[in-house]
């Protein structure tokens, strides 16, 4: 159902909510992921690091930590193609590069461009569309730098409230900025974005933030109140918390999806835009939950 990442030896002495950042030693993140598709068996994570048709990566360097999702578009599927073969081959991509050192951590949409520069040059064509975030924890300056494309995102929280999270890019309603490979023929049709138009932020952490990066399946069926009522149960920054709430969140998210009564962000959403809809929002969910703690290699 889950997966647990984390590297270096970490010092679980990061206490929930902040410490003085007066301090010179490096930081590091801890982190869990869980997810599902929504039309798989419950939990069952695809090679890759693929719940469904989203993808993520959780990657180290001796700079940074670094971690991505991205969410395939589905319609490819009615022209033949798995959208999780562009979503995935792009975040394995990304992680590649993070581990080979060819990034700057505070040039997070750098590494978007790289990865997607290498999927247009691929030798086999790989047709699909994807939104894509990622997150770099620069581990000497205790900077976050960020790059978001479409509707997955992040959110930062530090003592209960949330202090940073990522700006929704849609087109239009219910149509998200994407990187896109289209074939000849449908080229000026398909939606297409460029990584630069990601949006991008910095911002110093604390030991002890919260970080939460996810896939619009998270946003569209669980608001920020239900999220931060979860992460309250994150009692310390040991892997085996961080693994219980990433799923319960993970788990309550995929609930209130297939809920037809649920007043879900996403029917508030299309309510929004004139249309008349109640309920969750079946989709595939991918959640990296993290937390700042003091790193020593």
């Amino acid at each position: 159902m889950f997966s647990v990442l984390s590297y270096g030896r970490l010092v679980a002495r990061a206490v929930l909510g902040g410490l003085s950042q007066t301090d010179s030693r490096d930081y590091s993140l801890v982190t869990a992921s869980c997810g599902f598709g929504k039309d798989f068996r419950k939990g069952i994570l695809k090679k890759g690091m693929c719940y469904g048709d989203d993808a993520c990566f959780v990657a180290r360097h001796r700079s940074a930590d670094v971690l991505g999702v991205a969410d395939g578009v589905g319609g490819w599927r009615d022209y033949g193609v798995d959208p999780s073969q562009f979503s995935g081959t792009l975040m394995r991509t990304c992680e590649r590069l993070v581990k080979e050192g060819r990034f700057v951590p505070s040039n997070p949409v750098g590494i978007l461009t790289a990865g997607y520069c290498e999927l247009l040059q691929n030798k086999v064509p790989l047709l699909g569309s994807s939104t894509a975030c990622i997150v770099v924890l620069d581990r000497s300056s205790h900077r976050l730098h960020t790059a978001n494309l479409g509707d997955s995102g992040f959110l930062v929280v530090r003592g209960g409230e949330v202090v940073h999270r990522s700006d929704e890019q849609q087109h239009y309603f219910n149509t998200p900025f994407q990187l896109s490979i289209a074939p000849p023929e449908a080229e000026g049709v398909v939606l297409s974005d460029s990584p630069e138009a990601a949006d991008s932020t910095s911002f110093d952490v604390q030991l002890g933030d919260i970080i939460l990066t996810a896939t619009d399946g998270l946003f569209d069926n669980m608001p920020d109140y239900m999220i931060l009522q979860e992460l309250k149960k994150l009692k310390n920054s040991n892997y085996e918390s961080i693994q219980q709430t990433a799923r319960s969140i993970a788990e309550q998210a995929h609930e209130l999806a297939y809920d037809p009564t649920y007043m879900s962000p996403f029917a508030q959403f299309a309510c929004d835009n004139g249309l008349n809809v109640r309920g969750g929002k079946p989709d595939d969910i991918t959640v990296l939950l993290s937390i700042v703690a003091e790193y020593t290699d």
